[in-house]
């Protein structure tokens, strides 16, 4: 009965081998999937800041076009009749670049992949499971 019981050990290594390399498998193929979802989302967070960083950008280079026609202003503040013009066009430079800086905030997003790290949490609980089942 002793070599009865032996090949059933060596038939279960080799079943337990055989799931054990599935897991492996499956969980090297759950890894290259969730790279290529973290690669997807850093893109998609790149552009989206790219853009905030590009009214940031732009809302900075308003405000120095505010700032240069604002020394003008000071000057024309001397002669009373034309300061108006002057600081109508500084007021309205200002207010371009304060739109674009907070539409450039609004759209700024520094955050985790958030499907991401769901899907690692889930890949993680996945995994955890398989192993413990091969383990039986």
């Amino acid at each position: 009965m002793a070599t009865k019981a032996e090949p059933r050990k060596s038939n279960g290594a080799v079943r337990s081998g055989d799931l054990a390399a599935e897991v492996v498998q499956d969980l090297n193929r759950l890894v290259s999937l969730e790279v290529a979802l973290a690669k997807q989302e850093l893109k998609e967070l790149a552009v989206t800041n790219a853009i905030a960083a590009a009214c940031f950008a732009a809302a900075g280079i308003i405000a120095l076009l505010a700032l240069i026609v604002a020394v003008p202003v000071i000057v024309v503040l001397l002669v009373p009749w034309h300061w108006e013009a002057a600081a109508v066009w500084a007021v309205a430079y200002l207010l371009i670049a304060a739109v674009l800086a907070l539409y450039g905030r609004s759209r700024m997003m520094v955050t985790l992949p958030k499907k991401t790290v769901n899907s690692l949490k889930e890949t993680k609980e996945w995994a955890l499971q398989r192993i413990r089942s091969a383990a039986r």
